[in-house]
């Protein structure tokens, strides 16, 4: 590899394309409810089917590279920025992938700090506890169906095993084996 395929990747993408493909990374941040993984489908269609600048096999190797790494789930999108770009690729889809999210996080949370002591603010947080036991019920609803083909989760590890220990002591009552998957910690645990 060269120091420009390093720098721009093989690629070679104009002011317009860099543009575009920053503006996807941003939009596919404000998408990508539970990780970034979650819209690989989207970015596949545009990095791959849309303008060609990887192929399947490229844009899936990437995400299995990363997936072996140790590190956060959002990993795979660095790599798939170099191989489309060189280091301004992964530079472009980064900082595209990362900062609308953050931004709005950091703005939440400052913005509900500064409001703590306010009526809606403090009925929004007492208002998350019912929910947060409605929503531990159903899962507990879900588990114990008996057609229940598997469970894609992203929370603590703790939950998880919890998860994975009711689900394994039920397994003679399920009609299939259920696929567990768990996103703990930043990675796939399978």
């Amino acid at each position: 590899m060269t120091l420009q395929q390093w720098l721009v990747g093989p690629n070679h993408l104009d002011a317009t394309q860099w543009l575009q493909l920053f503006s996807h990374f941003v939009v596919m941040s404000m998408l990508s409810i539970g990780g970034a993984i979650a819209v690989a489908p989207e970015m596949q269609r545009f990095i791959v089917g849309e303008h060609g600048w990887l192929s399947d096999t490229g844009f899936t190797t990437s995400i299995a590279i990363a997936q072996a790494a140790p590190g956060p789930n959002v990993l795979f999108v660095p790599v798939v920025g170099f191989n489309v770009g060189g280091m301004a690729g992964l530079l472009v889809s980064l900082v595209g992938i990362l900062l609308p999210s953050t931004t709005l996080a950091l703005a939440a949370t400052r913005w509900g700090q500064r409001r703590r002591h306010t009526r809606g603010v403090r009925a929004f947080v007492a208002g998350m506890a019912p929910v947060t036991i409605g929503l531990l019920g159903s899962t507990g609803w879900v588990l114990a169906e008996p057609d229940l083909a598997g469970v894609h989760f992203t929370g603590s590890t703790e939950v998880f095993r919890g998860m994975v220990r009711v689900v394994g002591q039920r397994l003679d009552r399920y009609r299939t084996f259920p696929r567990i998957v768990g996103e703990t910690g930043g990675k796939n645990f399978i």
